[in-house]
């Protein structure tokens, strides 16, 4: 089954990928690993903001990780043309703002991972980082970033 396929089969729908705010490029390809930017956490369009402890509901938290899970998808696909491209999820880092008292940042990072092995399965499965820090670019609940192998063309 094609990576689109599973991810119709999932009820999910690629959002358009986001440009970038910065100077960056949202993915490069080197030596065979996508580079995926930080992606922040956004739905329909609109940020997702707030810190964890605070304003923000382990709940939304962990669907803000899976939107930015979502991005990362869309910025591979805009990058290799295909998802079926993607060999292995090899590496996600999670940031989570949030408060000094929040300690489940892994329980947020979670709707990334989770979205990956459901998406890739046993190749989704990857190594990990979850952070909490105490602000984000434009006052975003979460940014993940990612490096992805893939195949040749």
């Amino acid at each position: 089954m094609s990576v689109e396929a599973k991810l119709a089969e999932l009820g999910l729908t690629l959002p358009e990928p986001a440009a970038p705010v910065a100077a960056y490029v949202p993915v490069v390809v080197a030596n065979g690993l996508a580079h995926v930017s930080g992606q922040v956490s956004m739905r329909d369009g609109k940020l997702i903001k707030g810190r964890l402890g605070e304003s923000v509901t382990p709940d939304e938290g962990i669907a803000a990780a899976q939107a930015c899970g979502l991005m990362i998808l869309a910025q591979l696909k805009a990058a290799l043309g295909s998802l079926d491209r993607v060999e292995r999820v090899v590496k996600l880092g999670a940031f989570v703002n949030s408060t000094a008292e929040f300690i489940d940042q892994p329980k947020i990072a979670n709707g990334a991972s989770e979205l990956m092995v459901a998406v890739f399965g046993e190749a989704g499965r990857h190594a990990r980082a979850a952070v909490g820090v105490p602000s984000l670019p434009l006052g975003v609940a979460v940014e993940i970033d990612a490096i992805v192998a893939v195949r040749a063309d």
